[in-house]
């Protein structure tokens, strides 16, 4: 184990030994071992999206081996998916690549913001999952029976060894649409994940827009200018980044974009990116080749 992997587990002062080896089981997988640095893997857009909108445009993606192959060729730090596609490849791919089961998912039809628990602690210790993921909409009208829920359940984690992971989308509510992305409101989605007890929090780019009225004021006069600043701020806001923070992908775009978004995220002190249809959308040679760059990136190569 590095001392980046100690330092970073040296954080996590109350949790037991299954946790922390669970947690460096993600942090010495693959190309990144061992340096602080992630890159994950996410395939839960078909539960968002549907199948065609994710899968139709590279149709091998379709088939859930086909993600955790990818997973493990590009040397990713893990694979994150709901439980129908963990349990499809799980037997194949045992101990090849750590995995997240994300236990609540939505659906691009409802019409109100709000998840389904679709997974259990339960599910994720029989696939020999590393950590669970679950995802909160602050903002919306139902983030505190979500609050409710993930406090269970990462307590049910927690006392069998597994670690949590946080996807913090703010949604819904007074938030306008610009607000999603603004930076205040990001760094506060952040930290409530923080404060929900996640291990690892993932959380969207944020841009310069500040949001809330109320905070604007203590925004004045800070540069905010470039994405690594609003990165810096964002990992700040997770306890002084004593925990890990991983930012998503977003929607697809330009090889390019994904490459400066890593170099910022790198320069402002985040852990890494979790990147999903930007990866699985490509043809699988030129996705293995940009996770190979992004890599490379991280480890500040490039």
């Amino acid at each position: 184990m590095t001392p980046q992997v100690k330092a970073i587990l040296a954080n996590y002062e109350s949790d037991n030994p299954g946790v922390k080896a669970n947690l460096a089981r993600i942090l010495m997988q693959g190309e990144l071992g061992g340096t602080g640095k992630l890159v994950i893997l996410p395939v839960d857009q078909g539960f968002e999206h549907g199948p065609a909108r994710s899968f139709s445009v590279n149709p091998a993606a379709y088939d859930p081996h086909y993600h955790f192959q990818i997973a493990v060729d590009a040397g990713l730090s893990a694979y994150a998916a709901p439980l129908g596609m963990i349990e499809a490849g799980a037997a194949t791919f045992a101990g090849q690549i750590p995995t997240v089961l994300k236990v609540n998912s939505s659906n691009s039809w409802a019409t109100s913001v709000a998840s389904a628990v679709t997974g259990t602690v339960g599910d994720a210790l029989r696939l020999g999952c590393s950590a669970i993921g679950f995802t909160i909409y602050p903002g919306s009208d139902g983030v505190f029976d979500a609050m409710n829920e993930i406090r269970e359940m990462s307590a049910e984690a927690k006392e069998v060894g597994i670690a949590t992971v946080i996807w913090s989308y703010p949604r819904g509510g007074k938030l306008s649409k610009e607000g999603e992305l603004a930076l205040d409101v990001g760094a506060y989605a952040a930290h409530i994940a923080a404060l929900l007890g996640a291990h690892i929090i993932k959380v969207k780019l944020p841009t310069g827009h500040i949001e809330q009225a109320e905070a604007k004021k203590m925004y004045e006069g800070g540069d905010w200018s470039t994405q690594a600043k609003r990165v810096e701020h964002v990992v700040q806001s997770c306890f002084a980044g004593r925990r890990i923070v991983v930012f998503s992908g977003g929607a697809s775009k330009g090889a390019d974009d994904l490459y400066q978004d890593a170099r910022d995220i790198r320069d402002g002190g985040g852990n890494g990116s979790i990147i999903g249809r930007n990866t699985f959308q490509r043809p699988r040679e030129e996705a293995v080749a940009m996770l190979a760059k992004l890599v490379r990136i991280y480890k500040g190569e490039e």
